[in-house]
């Protein structure tokens, strides 16, 4: 196993959850997220890492928390770890750029995505009944095709195995219709604006998905946001529709594990130095293209 942070060990602090590439502490009133270097790829937490791959997480959604505060007010707290509660300064070293202490929210029970050209899961949907998420789309539309207008089709969340996606009534029954819709007003309006301040700088970002928790009556935006994990991001000067594309996000390494005889279930394989260093690359190079600046390692 290549030399990065697989899990944090702070063990005089109270660990809540360990997700598949995040470690969730519980700090009393407020949580401690920490973005590890595990990747996952079909549900399936990978047994290498990627070097680094936490902290630029981290600083892509810090960027894009601040980009969308005068549309949706968000969870964190300070990712300065000099502010970080005084029991938590021993593990400074470890937890400098790659977590942020975030307000404790009720986490609402769909995922919230957004979808802006016609890829995936929303592709083969099409391909089968000409619907995403019970949406009605045009007909003769291409894999990859930009959409008339972005389309919200949202998801449960599921503790293992695949979300799956459900219509805007279904997510209705769980939340109320009041939140239903505004979840999915606020979910297009911060991927409109995040899609063009993107492809101005020469990334397509093809769809995403949010997440939206509960503080006090408010609602807030949290987890991550546009970040190569959440979302398909497509070099705009290269993309084509009509098929598959080229793409910053880790799509890569799941073209990578379509290429074995690997049923998609644990284990998962071992991923060979190249691919562990060209994910790594595609990373970094999509927080310079949306930033203008390097990560701070």
């Amino acid at each position: 196993m290549n030399q990065a942070v697989y899990e944090t060990r702070c063990p005089d602090l109270r660990l809540l959850k360990r997700g598949k590439v995040r470690d969730i502490y519980d700090l009393g009133e407020y949580l401690l997220m920490v973005a590890t270097d595990r990747i996952s790829a079909f549900d399936v937490v990978m047994p290498d890492t990627i070097p680094d791959k936490g902290k630029i997480l981290t600083q892509i959604s810090l960027f894009w928390f601040e980009f969308m505060k005068p549309i949706c007010e968000n969870h964190v707290i300070t990712s300065d770890v000099k502010q970080y509660p005084k029991v938590c300064q021993q593990y400074a070293k470890s937890l400098e750029g790659r977590s942020m202490l975030v307000k404790k929210t009720t986490p609402l029970p769909v995922e919230c995505v957004v979808r802006g050209y016609i890829s995936g899961s929303g592709w083969k949907s099409y391909c089968q009944s000409g619907t995403v998420c019970g949406i009605l789309l045009p007909e003769g539309l291409t894999e990859s095709q930009k959409l008339p207008r972005p389309i919200f089709t949202p998801s449960t969340k599921e503790e293992t195995g695949h979300d799956i996606n459900i219509s805007l009534d279904e997510a209705a029954q769980k939340i109320g219709d009041e939140l239903a819709q505004k979840i999915k007003d606020l979910s297009l309006a911060i991927y409109d604006k995040g899609s063009k301040m993107a492809e101005k700088k020469g990334i397509i970002i093809a769809d995403t998905k949010f997440e939206f928790g509960i503080q006090d009556n408010y609602l807030l935006l949290i987890d991550e946001v546009l970040t190569p994990d959440s979302s398909r991001f497509w070099p705009k000067d290269e993309y084509t529709p009509g098929g598959p594309q080229k793409s910053f996000d880790k799509q890569y390494l799941r073209d990578y594990l379509l290429s074995l005889n690997w049923e998609k279930k644990p284990p998962a394989p071992s991923l060979p130095e190249h691919v562990i260093q060209n994910t790594r690359k595609k990373y970094l190079e999509a927080f310079r293209i949306l930033t203008g600046t390097d990560v701070a390692l």
